[in-house]
């Protein structure tokens, strides 16, 4: 038995966790951070006092959707597959991953697999452009915020169509 699994089985019985595998991504995740900081600060820029409302729920809705396009999209799959085996396609052009392997491998399928988990990621990306550039970010956001929109019609329509014929 390896130490992580040691460590894997001390949490959780099975020792299917990937403790190491998870410290590594919130290390790179903090180390993300931390190096856009370091960028920011260089580059002088200054935070704003307050985040508008309207710009916090475009921020939410574009999160959404990046995490949705990242971890259910058929066509982001390839991004998703060295770490995920797809367990079923569902509706509106998603699937459902299953992550796979051990380890490291086995935390990356977890993050990428999960709209929730990746959530986290999108959203401190998003958050950075648009701290670093906000007219562009703005657009970008307002971009995935109409694709969001469009899906929300797409299931109306959808949903209209089934209860008229019956």
């Amino acid at each position: 038995m390896t130490t992580e699994q040691s460590a894997g089985r001390a949490y959780d019985e099975r020792g299917a966790v990937p403790l190491a595998g998870y410290a590594a991504i919130a290390t790179t995740f903090a180390a993300a951070t931390g190096a856009f900081v370091a960028v920011a600060r260089r580059r002088g820029v200054t935070l704003p006092e307050r985040v508008p409302p309207l710009d916090v729920a475009l921020l939410g809705v574009a999160t959404y959707k990046t995490a949705r396009l990242l971890t259910k999209d058929k066509i982001t799959s390839f991004l998703r597959a060295p770490f995920t085996r797809r367990s079923e396609d569902t509706t509106a052009g998603e699937v459902m991953d299953e992550p796979r392997g051990s380890g490291l491998r086995l935390a990356v399928g977890d993050l990428v697999s999960c709209p929730f988990c990746v959530s986290a990621w999108t959203a401190s990306g998003l958050m950075g452009t648009y701290l670093l550039a906000p007219r562009a970010a703005r657009v970008a956001q307002s971009t995935l915020a109409a694709i969001t929109v469009a899906d929300w019609l797409q299931y109306a329509w959808t949903w209209t169509q089934e209860k008229a014929e019956g």
